[in-house]
Order: C-alpha cells, then structure tokens, then sequence
C-alpha cells in the first residue's frame, strides 16, 4: 500500500510531510535538492559519476518555496534557486525520508 501526504508543513528550513500511516518525516531542502528526478539532474549526476566527481552544488542555501500536487503519485518541488523541473513520487519522498 503506498501512503499519502496527509499535511505538508515548513518547519524553520525543513519541509515536513505527516504521512497517512502516522509517519512524520522532516526532509531538508539541500537533500531533496541533490536528490532531482529531473532528466537534466540525471544527467548531471551521471556524467559527474562517469568522471569520478561529486555534483557541484551552488554553495548557497537551497529551500522549498512551492510544492505542488502532480496527480495523486507525486509532488513538484520548487526550490529557492528556481529550479521546479523534478516531480518526486511519493515512493521516491518516502525513500528519502528514510521510511520503510
């Protein structure tokens, strides 16, 4: 059975997803970030993977300025750096979240 956002809340930077199981998982941005969907994300972390180097990031704090349903299965994430191509399932946020 896959589990549903229930309430989606900032909590100082962090984004917190209460799950319909009763989880409650706190997400931080730069990992949510890092962890794109996106085909260009992808694509940068595979070639940097090819090369033997880590992704670089921008060096600044990223945070969630919107997060929009996309169906029932996933949520686009906008990030204070503007990037709002990846849409996370809610299989992926659950993995990220560290939840079984």
């Amino acid at each position: 059975m896959e589990f549903q956002p229930v309430n989606l809340a900032l909590e100082g930077n962090l984004l917190r997803i209460d799950w319909s199981d009763g989880k409650s998982i706190l997400y931080d941005p730069i990992q949510l970030r890092q962890h794109c969907p996106c085909a260009t994300c992808h694509s940068e972390r595979a070639q940097a993977a090819a090369e033997g180097k880590v992704p670089e990031s921008s060096g600044s704090p990223v945070t969630v300025t919107a997060m929009d349903p996309a169906g029932n299965y996933a949520y686009k994430i906008t990030f204070s750096d503007g990037h709002s191509t990846g849409l996370f399932t809610l299989a992926l946020l659950r993995e990220l979240g560290g939840a079984e």
